[in-house]
């Protein structure tokens, strides 16, 4: 009986700009399908592309996933900093006959590829130098290329696609060194994998045509192949590959926009796999759920609509402790300062309220203004507009009554009927002044519940000030 290797997952971005939401979701991917198999999910920043490759960006992407709480496993690899290794390996298939010296230049290259297309066959590359006799190698710069099979197929057996096959006749002797002793991208990631012993490759299906190339390496090495598992793009509303143009794409900007990580693995975990028809879930049946069999082919669409659904649920799920945190973090994104002690204070009685109708944190964070704000007061345009002489004798005998009842919900709202009887009016008439000055808004919350939650002191204070 053999025994099954622990599943190891990788997530491998380049280090060229911010955390894309595409990107997110495919380390999410990765994420779970290995936590949830008490695996390991390791990081690689693909930085061999040294123009373009930045430190500023690496940090950026470790931002991401520490925001989405995505934790890895040891120290993140630099790819750039095992090249040594990478054209250790192309010299072991140099030797082992799987790979070979092509001293080919560029505009031999290219007028090989001009003549074919005037012929009509394949401009894929032939090089003349695949089995050339040693004797006859010119003292020049050369590239490492691979044997690659000439006939025959080469299978991708994917875990998502199902049986991809490509003619190996469509598939060229592609470089792994370059004449400089650096090597190329497809050539460094199957090295990568290998040695870091990742056993499942979650990926875009942009990769697809990539893995039946790499496969040839595996093979051309007598190395196990990894499982491949490529994921449909994310397309935007408009069904086209998601851009700049569809709005937010990076990580940061849900950050930003004040979506809380929660909700983001949520929704990033139903964009492109499901477990029947569920949709809001927590990260516990994530973890039990994710498999490779539940990712579909289509590409998945973003909807904001649905991510706000997903939003509300899991800020009206959260415990208050947890939410305030939250506040805190999305603040810093934004640039403002974390709530003082007063503003929590006020805050946490109020939030089982708030946080029931909030889909954001800004949306939360607009409805708990009131608490926010110091005295004093000053309302808008429309909510004075509800302070006439008439309202503010009444909240003028309001603000007596208010000074010796007990401070619970029942004897607020008892003490405030009964002044409104006196004149009249219902408890509607006299929340629009009340609003004015507590929130200096016509549009809050209950004015009893911001009055529970700003407490006797600093509610009566509020009045006061607006009465003179």
């Amino acid at each position: 009986m053999t025994q099954e290797l622990p599943v190891v997952t990788r997530f491998a971005p380049s280090p060229t700009g911010y955390l894309h939401i595409g990107g997110a979701r495919t380390a999410l991917f990765n994420w779970l399908y290995a936590r949830g198999r008490g695996g390991k999910f390791l990081l690689r920043i693909e930085d061999t592309d040294r123009a373009r490759s930045t430190p500023e960006a690496t940090e950026a992407i470790l931002k991401g996933l520490t925001w989405l709480g995505l934790d890895w496993d040891g120290e993140p690899v630099s790819q750039f900093e095992r090249k040594d290794r990478h054209a250790e390996v192309a010299r072991e298939m140099l030797a082992n006959g799987t790979a070979y010296k092509c001293f080919s230049t560029q505009d031999e290259i290219e007028a090989f590829r001009e003549a074919a297309k005037a012929e009509g066959r394949s401009t894929l590359f032939l090089s003349p130098w695949r089995d050339a006799d040693p004797s006859t190698y010119p003292d020049a710069p050369f590239v490492l290329r691979l044997r690659a099979p000439r006939e025959g197929q080469t299978v991708v057996r994917d875990a998502v696609q199902g049986d991809v096959t490509f003619g190996n006749d469509q598939l060229d002797d592609m470089v792994l060194l370059r004449s400089d002793g650096t090597p190329t991208y497809m050539h460094a990631v199957v090295v990568d994998d290998h040695d870091m012993g990742v056993t499942h490759i979650i990926r875009g299906d942009d990769h697809l045509t990539n893995a039946a190339r790499q496969i040839q390496i595996y093979e051309a090495m007598g190395w196990a192949i990894p499982v491949f598992a490529h994921i449909p793009l994310i397309h935007g509303t408009d069904g086209k590959k998601l851009s700049k143009r569809h709005g937010a794409v990076g990580l940061h900007d849900y950050a930003a926009m004040g979506y809380p990580a929660s909700a983001m693995r949520n929704y990033l975990a139903r964009l492109g796999w499901s477990h029947g028809d569920d949709e809001l879930f927590d990260d516990a049946q994530a973890l039990e759920w994710f498999d490779l069999g539940g990712i579909g082919k289509a590409p998945a669409r973003l909807d904001f609509k649905k991510l706000e659904h997903v939003s509300g649920f899991h800020i009206g799920r959260m415990e208050n402790g947890a939410l305030l945190a939250e506040l805190d973090a999305f603040r810093a994104e934004i640039g403002e300062p974390a709530l003082t002690e007063v503003q929590k204070a006020r805050i946490e009685p109020a939030l089982d309220a708030l946080k029931s109708k909030a889909k954001t944190l800004p949306a939360l964070l607009d409805q708990a203004h009131y608490a926010l704000i110091e005295r004093p007061i000053v309302a808008d345009e429309k909510a004075a507009a509800a302070l006439d002489t008439v309202s503010r004798g009444i909240l003028r005998e309001l603000t007596a009554a208010l000074q010796n009842v007990t401070w619970s919900r029942d004897d607020l709202e008892a003490s405030a009927k009964a002044v409104g009887e006196t004149h009249g009016l219902g408890l509607g008439k006299i929340a629009a002044p009340l609003r004015a000055v507590l929130a200096g808004r016509s549009s809050t919350p209950s004015v009893f519940d911001m009055m529970l939650a700003l407490g006797r002191d600093e509610t009566l204070a509020r009045m006061q000030d607006q009465l003179g």
